[in-house]
């Protein structure tokens, strides 16, 4: 399944050199407004140590780690829902990704201008909620509209369930609160909201960009956004863009550890953010392992054997029959999976197994 994070944030942030220290795609990084006018699209390998040591014991022709689509996307200012600045075509490439990555700056640079003349993290973010919080009331206003007479007069259950869910969203809005604060607990309420495509409603993790020496332990901007964002459910992340970036051009991953060492952390922050967009999204990876190719595949927590199987292809789903599963520490103690069926640690599981984070899996199907 693919899943695309969309980069947020104001002007002059470092969305576009976190990009491209994810991605090693080069995106224009320039010290003015409006640099990135086209969304910027980079595919990103999810950093994953069983996907290695699984191809070491398989020795498969290729290796297929799962992967990430970030896209980094114009810079946002005041008024964007009204059209200022590139307000419309921002939104709109907001609307289309899954997760929103919300960069914040969190440093000092009399070098690097900010948009509003000074740096406040907490400020910068609550105008971008802003300008999103009004474009989401817009949509709920718009389809409110159309739906309340039918909703109201009429036979038509799905335009009143839909206006009642409407209202919901309308009354948070109205009161400075995003849509992904309104609980929904019936599915099929869950299913009628996500038509919508409320921008408010994506989950979102908020990056605080921030120096080479806070990269560890945050500064007193991290400890204000924090403090700001507690009870918002939401993943907050220190990283260093600058560093990031310089430890992407190094090419010798010995050299790159030993860059991470002396900054004083064990993992970098792209696979640190890369991580935490997998978490943001209830995202898990099962593998597969044969001679041809050793695999990994995303899929969402929770997901049941036939389910996972149509990820690889529908065809697997509809004749799903079982699914021989092993536990990755398994396979890795016995070395194959012909050594985990002589000891009894292969599985034959059913259409209610519940997939787990490293299974290795194969699914047997009949069409």
């Amino acid at each position: 399944m693919s899943l695309q994070c969309g980069i947020v944030g104001l002007p002059n942030v470092g969305k576009s050199t976190l990009f491209n220290c994810l991605s090693n795609a080069k995106a224009q990084a320039a010290n003015f407004p409006f640099c990135t006018i086209e969304p910027n699209v980079g595919v990103i390998t999810v950093p994953d140590e069983r996907i290695g040591k699984l191809a070491e014991l398989v020795k498969p022709q290729r290796v297929v780690p799962a992967t990430v689509e970030i896209v980094d996307i114009a810079g946002l200012v005041k008024g964007a829902s009204k059209g200022e600045g590139l307000g419309n075509k921002f939104l709109g490439n907001i609307r289309e990704t899954n997760a929103i990555i919300h960069v914040l700056r969190c440093f000092d640079d009399d070098n690097v201008t900010h948009v509003d003349g000074s740096v406040n993290p907490v400020r910068d973010k609550e105008i971008i909620d802003v300008e999103l919080q009004l474009k989401d009331l817009e949509t709920v206003e718009g389809r409110i509209a159309r739906v309340q007479k039918a909703a109201q007069t009429g036979g038509d259950k799905e335009a009143k369930r839909m206006y009642e869910i409407l209202q919901k969203y309308h009354n948070a809005l109205k009161q400075g609160k995003s849509a992904r604060t309104v609980q929904l607990d019936n599915k099929d309420d869950q299913k009628l909201a996500s038509e919508l495509f409320l921008l408010t409603d994506k989950p979102v993790l908020y990056v605080c960009n921030v120096d080479e020496k806070s990269a560890v332990s945050g500064n007193k901007y991290v400890d204000a956004l924090r403090e700001a964002v507690k009870e918002e459910n939401a993943e907050l992340l220190i990283v260093a863009a600058k560093t990031e970036a310089e430890i992407a051009e190094l090419d010798n991953f010995e050299e790159r550890q030993l860059f991470l060492e002396e900054a004083g952390l064990t993992t970098s922050g792209v696979s640190r953010l890369i991580k935490a967009a997998y978490t943001l999204l209830n995202l898990e990876t099962y593998l597969t392992a044969g001679p041809q190719e050793v695999r990994a595949w995303t899929y969402p927590k929770g997901a049941k054997a036939p389910q996972a199987a149509g990820i690889i292809h529908t065809d697997f789903e509809k004749g799903f029959i079982r699914a021989e599963v092993i536990k990755y520490d398994d396979y890795v103690r016995y070395g194959s999976e012909s050594a985990c069926r002589d000891a009894g640690k292969l599985a034959v599981e059913g259409k209610d197994y519940v997939v787990q984070d490293g299974d290795v899996m194969h699914f047997r199907f009949n069409v």
